[in-house]
């Protein structure tokens, strides 16, 4: 054994030839973090220390390659001074340097993912051979920095500036197909093959059959366009790259700035252009924020994953109601491999769903994401029935049907005397009350709240609402059944609204007063989509729907009435009482055209400013901060109150719930982390500002406790 570390060994194979191999002790995957670096450092001194060794073959232990860098290590390295952070770049560079730099010939070997930190450990070596199930990619920007241990600099000299700007701009990851046909791997081999393929690769560069100095070079040297064509590829990037990620989001285009002021520099002088461009990106806001909700993600995979060792498996699902829900259910469950029945009592339902399954499948199907085959293998995992004949073995059930307690209640008594003892029962209700719900049922502790976000194929988040009589193996059950159909469950208790609708309305509680006081709701919505949301409020009610809007709206006076019952007529009641609807019959607060592609086009409507005039009850004069604060104190404040009333366990899930369930723009971390970055005492301050607002702009004891005392939600 020439080195052997916690994270890495350099054990000699043959005739020259050693193996450094990447497993990192006490962990799943492969990760750089300061362990690891340093013994890469080690082990690179090693090998140039041994003269014996003719050529490097760099390998993984575990089922993938190496994720990246650890970033629950690195966080805390960006919160030194810029400089400091710099100098640690350059640091970690030399490492990777001293590798690439050694005298002898290097072969990476990637198997299942090498991404971040671990591509760049690849682009380090000589040649690259990949297996035909693994994936590559730069995932940076999606934490708002970019990549820092060499990608910007080596990337582009491998395969070019314009497909090295969409890899790292993008963030996305890549199969070996296509990295082989883009150059930035040397082969691609079925994964038994790997080991031999890369021994092979090794033995021809020892032999001189292949030039691994003349291979090396281009990565050292600058890159090789003339200031013309340095321009077009960087000016236009730049231009498309802005457009694509927007003006919230500056880790993407800061990466092209950092290749194109790089590009007439050797390696070394590149890799400080790099770093110092990294450490500005890793101070910013949004970087914070990004980093936050990946963490804040990973607490979620835990906690979600903490219940598995009591959750049964999900052979058989069902579902009550079709229509477009329950079509998208059904889809959900059967595109992941989880059989499912759909029932409805009306033939038009069952075809509505089936129509809408066919139609997301295909739209799969389209995009090269799935083959005929599995389409339909998908679509026959979907069986339609009028009928509870064959319920007798489902593992669990979503009821899907209209959002009202009574009918929702004798619904589920109905099918639980049609299933097995232990089958659990969920329900698809946004608003209603488990506990209520769960009043008609012999067997409360299978029951719970599995609440899905419409549309169902686009929407992460799956709310799993435990009543109190909720068992723990129900729970479980239905966390695992959700994360089976390919969704990010957050386990609540049971409330009003739950996590998501109980903060919403209050931000539309705020929505609702602007406009009663005289401010057009085209200005709010523009205010907050500048602000990040995906659509302004007046937008987002009417993709809702109005009437749903009035019902919810409803449900959480009759649950809150201290803070959300108005007894004014609102823009909603006059819009609902106009029967404009929304994007559902065409008229809302806009009017809705069909585009070019089928989709609903929004085109204003000055009809509705008549429908409206009667619930203007003032004018008053504000500002887009105003507006701004008028829509998020009562937003933020909610989200507080669920914290403190343990709706929710935990900050982390509080924000991830929203950023997944209602779109709360991810460069801002999540209504909890942004209240931190306004700072705890500043927020209470400013919520006091608009106290004559009334119950909903007040701030809690406990939060005042924490402005006193100096602390945060995250630390």
């Amino acid at each position: 054994m020439i080195y052997e570390g916690k994270a890495i060994t350099v054990k000699a194979l043959e005739s020259g030839i050693v193996e450094l191999q990447f497993d990192l002790k006490g962990e799943s995957v492969n990760k750089f973090n300061r362990l690891t670096l340093e013994e890469l450092r080690q082990a690179v001194e090693a090998i140039a220390g041994d003269a014996s060794v003719k050529g490097v073959i760099v390998s993984s232990g575990k089922d993938v390659f190496i994720v990246g860098a650890d970033i629950t290590e690195f966080v805390d390295n960006f919160k030194l001074p810029e400089a400091e952070l710099v100098a640690g770049s350059l640091q970690a560079n030399r490492i990777f340097n001293a590798f690439e730099d050694l005298q002898v010939p290097t072969v990476a070997a990637i198997n299942g993912i090498a991404l971040g930190g671990g591509l760049e450990m690849c682009l380090a070596a000589d040649y690259r051979v990949m297996s035909s199930d693994a994936k590559i990619g730069l995932p940076e920007v999606k934490l708002g920095i970019y990549p820092g241990f060499g990608g910007t600099v080596r990337l582009p000299r491998l395969i070019g500036p314009d497909n090295a700007i969409e890899w790292i701009a993008s963030g996305k990851e890549n199969r070996a197909e296509d990295a082989l046909k883009l150059g930035a791997v040397d082969a691609v081999v079925a994964p038994q093959l790997l080991h031999a393929a890369a021994l092979d690769l090794i033995k021809r560069a020892i032999s001189g059959e292949l030039d691994h100095k003349a291979k090396r070079q281009p990565k050292l040297d600058k890159l090789k366009l003339n200031a013309i064509e340095q321009m077009m590829a960087f000016e236009t990037a730049k231009g498309f790259v802005a457009g694509q990620a927007g003006p919230n989001y500056p880790a993407p285009v800061e990466a092209i700035k950092s290749i194109q002021k790089a590009a007439n520099f050797g390696r070394d002088k590149a890799l400080e252009v790099e770093a110092a461009g990294f450490a500005k990106l890793a101070k910013t806001a949004v970087a914070q924020s990004l980093i936050g909700l990946f963490l804040n993600d990973q607490e979620l995979k835990r906690k979600a994953k903490a219940y598995d060792r009591i959750a049964r498996d999900v052979k058989q699902a069902a579902v009550l109601g079709a229509g477009i829900m329950g079509g998208g259910i059904a889809y959900q469950s059967a595109v992941k491999g989880t059989p499912i029945l759909m029932k409805d009592i009306r033939e038009e339902a069952i075809q509505l769903g089936l129509s809408e399954a066919s139609k997301l499948l295909g739209s799969r199907v389209e995009k090269g994401r799935l083959t005929a085959a599995q389409m339909a293998e998908s679509l026959n995992a979907i069986r339609p029935v009028l009928s509870y004949g064959d319920f007798g073995t489902v593992d669990i059930v979503v009821e899907a049907v209209v959002e009202n307690p009574k009918v929702k209640q004798a619904v589920l008594a109905e099918v639980e005397g049609q299933v097995k003892d232990d089958t659990i029962l969920a329900s698809n209700t946004s608003t209603i009350s488990i506990n209520l719900l769960a009043q008609a049922l012999k067997r409360p502790e299978n029951f719970v709240g599995m609440h899905f976000f419409n549309p169902v194929h686009m929407m992460p988040l799956v709310e799993v609402i435990r009543g109190e009589k909720s068992s723990d193996e129900a729970v479980a059950t239905t966390v695992a059944y959700a994360k089976k159909m390919g969704k990010n469950p957050i386990v609540v208790n049971d409330c009003p609204g739950f996590l998501v609708n109980r903060v919403l309305f209050p931000y539309f509680g705020g929505f609702a007063r602007l406009v009663s006081a005289g401010v057009d709701f085209v200005r709010i919505d523009k205010v907050m989509e500048k602000f990040g949301w995906p659509m302004g409020p007046a937008y987002l009610m009417d993709v809702v729907g109005i009437d749903t809007g009035h019902h919810g709206r409803d449900v959480m006076a009759e649950g809150f009435p201290d803070r959300m019952k108005d007894d004014r007529r609102s823009a909603i009641d006059a819009l609902y009482e106009a029967k404009r609807l929304g994007q559902k019959n065409g008229k809302g607060f806009y009017a809705y055209e069909t585009d070019k592609r089928g989709k609903p086009k929004k085109v204003a409507d000055p009809a509705v400013l008549d429908v409206l005039q009667p619930i203007v009850y003032e004018q008053r004069e504000l500002s887009d901060d105003d507006i701004l604060n008028w829509m998020m104190i009562p937003l933020c404040l909610e989200v507080v109150r669920c914290l403190e009333d343990g709706i929710v366990e935990s900050a982390a899930e509080a924000d991830m719930g929203l950023v997944y369930g209602i779109g709360f723009p991810p460069f801002r971390g999540g209504a909890l982390r942004y209240i931190d970055s306004i700072g705890v005492a500043e927020f209470v301050a400013l919520a006091d500002q608009y106290a004559e607002l009334g119950p909903l702009y007040h701030p809690t004891a406990k939060l005042r406790e924490m402005a006193k005392n100096g602390q945060r939600f995250f630390n």
